[in-house]
């Protein structure tokens, strides 16, 4: 065990959520490596603060169940690259996989409860709190991409001049989102759908109202992929591609 995986468990230590298998784990690794008690420290000086902030009461109900909900949502055992790279060797891969995907969960765990009890002690309401935990996915992927290393964005503006549409992207997180400015509107009959082009194979990515939100294309970005607008029938396009001409297309290479 690193010093990085004892923190994972360190995370969850504090907040008695590990495994009675994973507390074991946490106590041996501390008492090998009694250098690392200052993480266990922190962690134990972060848990008390944020408790002493606040008053000791019962949650609003809102917030509860907006946290859980939350938490419920959260993939816990995801079989990622990275996950998988950490694999010891001679180790079987799914336990390990799944051993890291549950560390890095708690930590992230950890992370949010401890944001969720400093917006409360700073004076933020119930609702606020309630609101931040139930934002759209597209606002929550839109935040993701600004913050990645590799966030890209792109403004194009309509052929006809009639608005624009900025794409935000990150290919290390498979995701795009569109903000559009101005577009035009349809009749009851009509769409805006979304597409990746796939050097010449259009993929649809869902269907699109403009509004205050922005749009998460539905699927995974891949390098090399343009990002396109048409106008569909209500419904979306009824043969699977594009039955119009885009109004935009923001390329991302």
């Amino acid at each position: 065990m690193n010093q990085n995986e004892f923190a994972e468990l360190s995370a969850g230590h504090v907040m008695r959520a590990l495994s009675d298998e994973d507390e074991r784990a946490y106590q041996a690794a501390l008492a090998a490596n009694p250098e690392w008690q200052h993480v266990a420290a922190e962690d134990a000086d972060t848990v008390a603060v944020l408790a002493s902030a606040v008053p000791a009461e019962e949650p609003p109900p809102a917030v509860r169940d907006a946290l859980f909900a939350r938490i419920a949502q959260t993939p816990q055992l995801p079989a990622t690259p990275a996950a998988e790279a950490a694999a010891a060797p001679g180790a079987p891969r799914t336990e390990a996989v799944q051993t890291v995907a549950r560390q890095k969960w708690m930590r992230g765990m950890f992370a949010l409860a401890a944001s969720l009890v400093l917006l409360v002690a700073l004076g933020f309401g119930a609702v606020t709190v309630n609101e931040f935990l139930t934002r759209p996915a597209s606002i929550v992927a839109l935040q993701q991409i600004e913050d990645a290393p590799d966030s890209q964005a792109a403004t194009a503006e309509l052929a006809t001049g009639e608005g624009t549409v900025t794409a935000y992207w990150s290919e290390s997180l498979g995701q795009a989102v569109l903000v559009s400015d101005d577009l035009p509107t349809l009749t009851d009959e009509e769409t805006y759908e979304l597409w990746f082009v796939r050097g010449e194979q259009p993929i649809s990515a869902g269907l699109y109202t403009p509004g205050d939100e922005p749009a998460l294309l539905d699927g995974e970005l891949e390098p090399g992929d343009a990002l396109a607008v048409t106008v569909e029938p209500a419904g979306g396009s009824p043969t699977g591609a594009p039955s119009t001409v885009p109004i935009v297309v923001i390329p991302t290479a």
